[in-house]
């Protein structure tokens, strides 16, 4: 299920700072009406099976501090193939229409259900937040992480595999083909790189074409593609020009 979940300041010019993840990170586990739920995604090592968005403005402008939406206006999207999560996530910001957003207190505006997609083994997609792979590299004598980027064959691999391994853990088996095949548009593939809480991330925004069996793709549209979903990473949506079987 996903949701469209708009919000407005009571004051013009609202400065959104351009790192904000773990601000709708924190929004979204503090709105979660199960706490037993929020409290054991909150603290579980495991996948969290949510996803979300970045921040979309009607009116804004960059600033050196960050962004300015000039009507103090802005959405952005959650998505889980958890249906539980995101009726309690209604019920949340239904119960308390206020949100805290480091200290300005915004106003649910609207909650929207989206319908879901018809789903193909073959489709046109984009990304609606960055899809990030990592591996473990040495670096100084060191293992760290390394994030990899489209023009790497381990890019897809790693993408392919943290994908089957989600479905796996969240229907505890998978049956079908083990393949999952992107194809980027190079042209519009764009690097992000987010902090999080002193962490740098990168991931890219990109029109692609995905082609795997449609369960992974209905799933990856509902809990993200890559890494890092839980942290606002891989959320991606149909394009309208999907591709024909």
């Amino acid at each position: 299920m996903r949701l469209k979940i708009s919000l407005r300041s009571p004051n013009e010019n609202l400065l959104i700072p351009y790192n904000y993840n773990h601000v709708l990170s924190a929004i979204i586990y503090r709105k979660i009406n199960d706490l037993d739920l929020a409290v054991k995604l909150h603290y579980s090592n495991d996948f969290k099976f949510f996803t979300f968005s970045q921040i979309y403005f009607s009116k804004w402008k960059r600033t050196k501090p960050g962004i300015v939406s000039s009507d103090g206006k802005l959405s952005f999207y959650i998505s889980s193939p958890n249906d539980h999560l995101i009726k309690s996530l209604v019920e949340g910001h239904l119960e308390n229409t206020e949100v805290d957003f480091k200290g300005s207190k915004l106003l649910v505006e609207k909650i929207e259900l989206l319908k879901k997609p018809e789903f193909k083994n073959k489709m046109k997609m984009k990304t609606l937040s960055p899809v990030t792979a990592s591996i473990k590299r040495e670096i100084d004598g060191q293992l760290k992480i390394w994030d990899l980027g489209p023009g790497d064959e381990r890019f897809y691999e790693g993408v392919q595999k943290n994908l089957i391994n989600k479905y796996i853990s969240f229907y505890g088996d998978y049956n079908g083909d083990n393949w999952v095949k992107l194809k980027p548009d190079m042209k519009t593939a764009k690097r992000r790189r987010i902090e999080i809480k002193g962490d740098f991330h990168r991931g890219y925004m990109m029109n692609f074409e995905i082609e795997a069996d449609t369960n992974l793709i209905e799933f990856a549209y509902g809990c993200g593609l890559g890494e890092k979903n839980s942290m606002g990473f891989g959320m991606i949506e149909v394009n309208k020009d999907s591709v024909k079987n």
